[in-house]
């Protein structure tokens, strides 16, 4: 079986090259895709030098990783942020599971660098309610083989929340493998935002989607509360 690392991208020229050349490094053999939503910096520049490809899509993070998962060439696709770093040996990882159980696709679990006290309490709950409710979060570094990918219709595109609502559809399909191996997350919007505030926005979308509000309106929200 082979990999398929995806990463959705917008304005990440700052951490696009040091990423890049890190996966390159660590995960030779494995096809690198960049999909980038529509950068008004160098972002697409420095991904072409250092991705196996790198295609423009509309933005939005659902439909940019379906744009990366139509030209993919891997049987197993790997979707993955830009400010999230993958463990060592991951691509071995994940193989590894998908070969010891009819599970068809998994998660990691979680650190979240930063200096608030919270951050860990805040990663081990997420880990822990992942593993719970057999739902991932895309911090969490979801992968998927290509087969179920498909018949799960991919990402809803959908303007938040396509992570649990693909989370959902590929339950159906078979429970998650939650490898205990941790991938780090950035911190960064925790503490820009406010670390309490943050996980207040973050219950109350939860919560409106469970109600079924629609995504395109939770996602004004959070984009208005992310610029106060």
């Amino acid at each position: 079986m082979t990999l398929s690392i995806i990463l959705p991208v917008l304005n990440e020229a700052a951490l696009i090259a040091p990423l890049l050349d890190d996966l390159r490094q660590r995960f030779a053999g494995v096809e690198l895709i960049v999909v980038d939503g529509g950068s008004t910096d160098q972002t697409a520049n420095r991904a072409r030098a250092l991705a196996d490809r790198c295609i423009g899509s509309a933005a939005g993070r659902a439909v940019q990783m379906n744009a990366g998962a139509r030209v993919a060439r891997g049987d197993c696709l790997v979707f993955l942020h830009a400010d999230t770093r993958l463990p060592d040996a991951a691509h071995t990882a994940i193989l590894r599971a998908l070969a010891a159980t009819p599970r068809v696709w998994g998660r990691f679990d979680v650190r979240i660098s930063g200096n608030h006290p919270m951050l860990p309490v805040i990663a081990a709950l997420m880990n822990l309610r992942s593993r719970l409710t057999g739902v991932a979060t895309g911090d969490q570094a979801i992968f998927v083989t290509r087969a179920a990918f498909d018949a799960a219709g991919g990402f809803p595109e959908i303007a938040l929340m396509e992570d649990i609502a693909l989370s959902k559809r590929l339950r159906r399909i078979s429970p998650p493998v939650c490898l205990r191996d941790r991938v780090v997350t950035s911190g960064r919007r925790w503490e820009a935002n406010g670390v309490l505030r943050t996980i207040l926005i973050m219950w109350a979308l939860r919560l409106g989607y469970m109600l079924g509000v629609p995504p395109a309106r939770l996602g004004r929200v959070w984009s208005r509360m992310r610029r106060r």
